[in-house]
C-alpha cells in the first residue's frame, strides 16, 4: 500500500479539504428533518379519522445558509492539479450547496420537496415497477423474532453488546423526537434510538448490522483518512450507504421479506409525492389499498412527508439491488466501507488510494465475510430487481 502523502506535496487540496471540513459540521440534515411534536400530531390525526394534515414543527436552523453558501463557492479549485480529484471536489461542493437549501426550506411545504428532489431524487418507472414486485411476495408465516417486545434501553443494552465486535466507540442516545426507530448521527458518532419505540429481537438485529455493521463502521473509516470528504459525504452516498446497510442485514441472515417490503413502501410512498398527495392521502394510500396497519402507514408516511416532501426513502431499494449485484460479481466491497462514499467514484477513490491521499479501510462490516441468509425467495427477489 502506498504511504500517505504529506500535505506538502498535495497543500492546495488539503487547504481546500480543511476548509470544507469546517463549512459543512453545520449541515447535518437529520438534525433538522425530524419533527418535535410527533406523539402529539400522531394522536390528532388519529382522532381526526385520518383525515387532517399534521402541523409539524422542526428544528432552528443554526447557521446563516446564504453565508455558508458563498463560502463554500468561494473555493479555489482550479489549484487542485488532478482533473479527477478537482472534478470530485466539485460535485462536491454542489452537493453540499443542495443539503443547504434543503435545511434551509424545512416545513415550507413544495419549496423544500423541489430542494429534495435535487438532493435525493424521486423513483423511476423501473423503481416503481421493483417495489411492486416485491409486494406480490407473502410475508405471512408467523415468527416469534418479529413481535415488538424490547424497549429503547433494552435496545441500547444489545447494541453496546453487538458493539463489542468492533473496536470503536461511539455514543448512544434515546430520543423522542425521531421518526425511524433508530439513526446514526455522523458528525458526533452517535446512534440515536426513539425512545417510545418497541423493538423485536428481528429489528434489533437488523439495525444493530444496518446502523453500527455499516453506519457506524464508514463514520470511523471516514474518521481515520487524511481527506475530511470521505467522512463528510461524496455526491450520492446514501444511495451506497443504505444499499450497502441493508446487504449487511441480508448476509447476516436478519433481511426477511417483511423489511423488503417496508423498503418498497417506502418507494410507493415517495412516489405519491411526485402525484401531489398530501399527508392523508399516502396514509389512505398505504393504510386501505396496500392494509399497512395504521402505525406502519403513518410511520412510512410521515418519513416521506416530514419537511414538506422527503424524496430519500426510495433510494433504499435502489441501494440494496446496485450492492447485491456489485457484489454478487465478485467487486470488492472494501472500497465502499473507506468513508461516506458512493458507488459511482469508485475510480476516483481508487486513484486517491494509489496516490496515497486515502487508506484502506481499518473496519469491515463483518457480515460480509460469510452468507448467513437461508431465505432462497430473498435471492430470488434481489436477483430479480430491474
Amino acid at each position: 500500500m502506498s504511504q500517505i502523502k504529506t500535505t506538502e506535496e498535495f497543500q492546495d487540496l488539503f487547504d481546500i479539504d480543511a476548509n470544507l471540513n469546517r463549512l459543512v459540521k453545520n449541515i447535518e440534515l437529520l438534525n433538522y428533518i425530524n419533527p418535535q411534536n410527533i406523539a402529539a400530531e400522531k394522536k390528532k390525526f388519529y382522532s381526526a379519522k385520518f383525515n387532517y394534515e399534521p402541523e409539524f414543527n422542526y428544528p432552528r436552523m443554526r447557521f446563516n445558509g446564504y453565508k455558508l453558501h458563498r463560502l463554500f463557492f468561494s473555493q479555489r479549485l482550479e489549484r487542485i492539479e488532478d482533473e479527477d480529484i478537482r472534478q470530485l471536489y466539485e460535485d462536491i461542493i454542489y452537493e453540499y450547496s443542495g443539503l443547504i437549501e434543503c435545511i434551509e426550506t424545512i416545513g415550507q411545504g413544495r419549496k423544500f420537496y423541489f430542494n429534495s428532489l435535487k438532493s435525493f431524487g424521486t423513483p423511476t418507472e423501473k423503481d416503481i415497477e421493483n417495489a411492486k414486485f416485491i409486494l406480490r411476495f407473502d410475508d405471512s408465516e408467523f415468527d416469534e423474532e418479529m413481535l415488538p417486545m424490547y424497549s429503547a434501553s433494552e435496545a441500547r443494552d444489545y447494541f453496546v453488546e453487538f458493539s463489542k465486535r468492533y473496536d470503536f466507540k461511539y455514543n448512544i442516545k434515546i430520543s423522542n423526537n425521531l421518526s425511524a426507530a433508530a439513526m446514526v448521527l455522523n458528525n458526533t458518532q452517535t446512534l440515536v434510538l426513539r425512545k417510545s419505540h418497541k423493538y423485536s429481537l428481528n429489528q434489533l438485529k437488523v439495525l444493530s448490522n444496518h446502523e453500527i455493521g455499516v453506519h457506524m463502521v464508514t463514520t470511523f473509516n471516514g474518521l481515520i483518512q487524511p481527506l475530511k470528504v470521505f467522512s463528510n459525504g461524496l455526491p450520492n452516498n446514501v444511495e451506497t450507504q443504505e444499499g450497502l446497510a441493508v446487504f449487511s442485514e441480508f448476509m447476516s441472515g436478519c433481511l426477511t421479506i417483511e423489511r423488503l417490503k417496508e423498503l418498497a413502501f417506502r418507494v410507493i410512498a415517495v412516489d405519491s409525492l411526485n402525484k401531489g398527495y398530501n399527508f392523508s392521502d399516502t396514509f389512505h394510500l398505504l393504510h386501505n389499498q396496500y392494509k399497512l396497519n395504521r402505525d406502519k402507514a403513518f410511520a412510512i408516511t410521515l418519513r416521506v412527508h416530514r419537511g414538506g416532501g422527503f424524496t430519500k426513502d426510495h433510494l433504499y431499494l435502489k441501494g440494496i439491488r446496485n450492492i447485491y449485484k456489485y457484489a454478487k460479481a465478485g467487486n470488492d466491497l472494501g472500497v465502499l466501507l473507506t468513508g461516506k462514499v458512493s458507488q459511482e467514484y469508485i475510480p476516483t477513490m481508487n486513484k486517491l488510494i494509489d496516490l496515497g491521499l486515502a487508506i484502506r479501510p481499518k473496519y469491515f462490516t463483518d457480515a460480509y465475510v460469510v452468507n448467513d441468509n437461508t431465505n432462497p425467495n430473498l435471492d430470488f427477489i434481489l436477483k430479480s430487481l430491474k
